[in-house]
């Protein structure tokens, strides 16, 4: 027996499809999902929510459905919150996604917009009319409004596109401000005068740059005018600045800058000098804000060359749009190169900038891959470097995420510092973890640990440590991570194990001493790990002498006078027995050992 609700979706699916022996058209079944929503049959609602969505409706006229009936379209609004009926508010929220797909349509109609300019220019009704429907194209009306601007065969709609380009708000600001590389005069001016009465900050370097760069003293004068209108404050700070703290705040993912929400997409405008017009590239949501703070940056750096805390901005902000792992945009071009040639371009000074941003912030990825560039171009006093009163590099030998922190201390390590530091113990504990660290252990699902870069930092890190004990560096007293080290001789990845016994060798220590010959003999390691041990050995005995205990030495002994034993082995453990200098007596019984009576 059918239960009640799964029998009325039935009922609706066929009364909708078959009940009066053809479908229904799709304003029938909308006012139908209208109306038994609102009467509480929920399962009818459903039933005809199925029937909308499965006819693929056009999202334009859907939308017009929706907007002939506003207390219809709050109904699907509260239908989409209905907690107690999950399948009709995901259902609810279905359409609601196809009524703002048609939303977008219909505002971004080149053709649309076209008629609404030209009604402009008529009747005072039509113009209201029009203006209101300009505004919701937003920033795609604009393109249309400037090439009426620019065509002198369309003087007579002049004033009236002019008093309504200001009426488009803040979505009108991003392709305005790209159309200011316009060489049309009159354009220009228009321009600049619908940013003042628009009032929004983000005019201000835009409109700044006209004042700084521009070669009319009508189009300056026109631009102090804006400014004032905006923030007369503005017209005290340079350009650059400006731009940078625009880039700062796109940075930041500020409210009043974020794109529309009605399309999956984002705009991002540019100047085309051949079509004469502002051009939109649509890019990803997910890194929109981080590609405009890019292309502020890239204003400041016109407006001032010399202004290098955008260099720094700009990097973290190509990292921070890395991060979002979507392919980068179109506009880019194939050989536009990635966040980090940049970065191991740029000198230590933008690169200690973009660390110390991405240490505030709490930043991984970006902070990750400063270090990164920083291991590869900066020396000693470039990785100790100062900004302001913190220094970025030595606080990240404290931050949370481990590949960072571990980056972090190779980096310092493998620059050999000469000189003392406070945070000097940490480079060696981080290098001390890197060398144990396995793929578990991620303590959350973003953690990208994994087993291929457990052994990456493990071999990096110990790499560093074997050249800080080669040159017996005075600031990172190796000998801190000698436990570490031990247990890592005993480690199931050779590598690791040779590396050890290699480090091991330069620490004055009898323990470190006896874990290399410990290592040597023991036969459960592979050939090349006893070989290299023994290698070891000899090296520990040469910089600190015998340490060895009396038994490690006989066995050593047996194992030279072995006639079973590798040849290899044998002679890797004779030269590590020579090494250790010991009393002529040993020597004496080896030699007659072999000899024939």
């Amino acid at each position: 027996m059918l239960k009640g609700k799964t029998f009325g979706v039935i009922l609706a699916v066929g009364f909708v499809v078959g009940g009066t022996g053809f479908a229904q058209t799709l304003g029938e079944n909308w006012n139908d999902f209208l109306h038994y929503t609102l009467i509480g049959r929920f399962d009818m609602a459903e039933g005809f929510a199925q029937a909308i969505l499965a006819s693929s409706p056009d999202p334009v006229e859907l939308l017009a459905l929706s907007d002939e009936n506003p207390r219809g379209y709050g109904l699907l609004l509260k239908a989409t919150e209905n907690k107690h009926q999950p399948r009709l508010a995901e259902l609810s929220a279905k359409l609601l996604e196809v009524i703002e797909e048609g939303r977008f349509i219909r505002r971004s109609d080149p053709k649309v917009i076209v008629e609404e300019i030209k009604r402009l220019t008529g009747t005072e009704r039509g113009k209201r009319t029009g203006i209101k429907r300009l505004k919701n194209a937003g920033e795609y009306a604009i393109p249309f409004m400037l090439d009426a601007i620019a065509d002198p065969e369309r003087k007579r709609e002049w004033p009236n596109v002019i008093e309504a380009m200001p009426q488009i708000g803040r979505p009108a600001i991003r392709p305005l401000v790209a159309a200011l590389q316009t060489d049309n005069t009159e354009v220009k001016a228009e321009i600049i005068k619908a940013l003042g009465e628009i009032r929004y900050p983000q005019s201000l370097a835009y409109l700044k740059y006209v004042i700084e760069k521009d070669d009319s003293a009508q189009l300056r004068e026109l631009a102090q005018r804006s400014i004032s209108q905006i923030d007369p404050a503005a017209l005290r700070t340079s350009a650059a600045e400006l731009f940078y703290r625009l880039g700062e705040d796109y940075y930041y993912h500020a409210e009043s800058l974020a794109a529309a929400e009605d399309a999956e997409f984002a705009n991002v405008w540019f100047w085309d000098s051949g079509a004469r017009r502002p051009v939109a590239e649509r890019v990803d949501k997910s890194y929109f804000n981080e590609l405009m703070a890019m292309r502020v940056c890239e204003w400041a750096l016109k407006a001032d060359p010399a202004f290098g805390q955008a260099i720094g901005l700009w990097l973290a902000a190509y990292f921070k749009a890395e991060s979002s792992n979507v392919k980068m945009p179109n506009y880019f071009g194939q050989a536009h190169a990635d966040a980090f040639v940049y970065a191991t371009t740029a000198g230590p000074e933008y690169l200690h900038q973009a660390l110390a941003r991405a240490v505030k912030d709490k930043n991984a990825y970006v902070a990750l891959g400063v270090i990164e560039a920083l291991a590869i171009n900066a020396g000693e006093r470039s990785l100790l470097y100062r900004l302001g009163t913190t220094q970025p590099l030595v606080e990240a030998l404290s931050f949370d995420d481990r590949a960072v922190r571990y980056s972090a201390a190779i980096a310092m390590g493998a620059a050999g510092p000469k000189e003392t530091f406070a945070e000097s113990k940490l480079v060696v504990q981080n290098l001390a973890e890197a060398l144990g660290q396995t793929s578990g252990g991620a303590s959350q699902t973003s953690d990208p640990w994994n087993e291929q870069l457990a052994d990456s930092y493990a071999v990096r890190a110990a790499q560093v440590m074997l050249k800080l004990a080669q040159t017996r560096n005075p600031v990172v007293d190796i000998s801190a991570a000698q436990s570490t080290l031990i247990s890592a001789t005993k480690d199931k990845r050779v590598e690791i194990q040779i590396l050890a016994g290699q480090i091991l060798a330069y620490i004055n220590s009898a323990t470190a001493q006896r874990s290399i010959a410990a290592m040597a003999l023991a036969e459960a390691n592979t050939m090349d790990v006893r070989i290299k041990a023994f290698e070891s050995l000899a090296v520990s005995a040469k910089v600190n002498a015998n340490l060895l205990d009396g038994d490690r030495v006989d066995a050593i002994y047996s194992l030279v006078g072995s006639l079973e034993a590798d040849p290899q082995l044998r002679s890797a453990a004779a030269a590590a027995y020579g090494a250790l200098n010991l009393p002529s007596q040993k020597v004496k019984d080896l030699i007659l050992d072999q000899a024939r009576s």
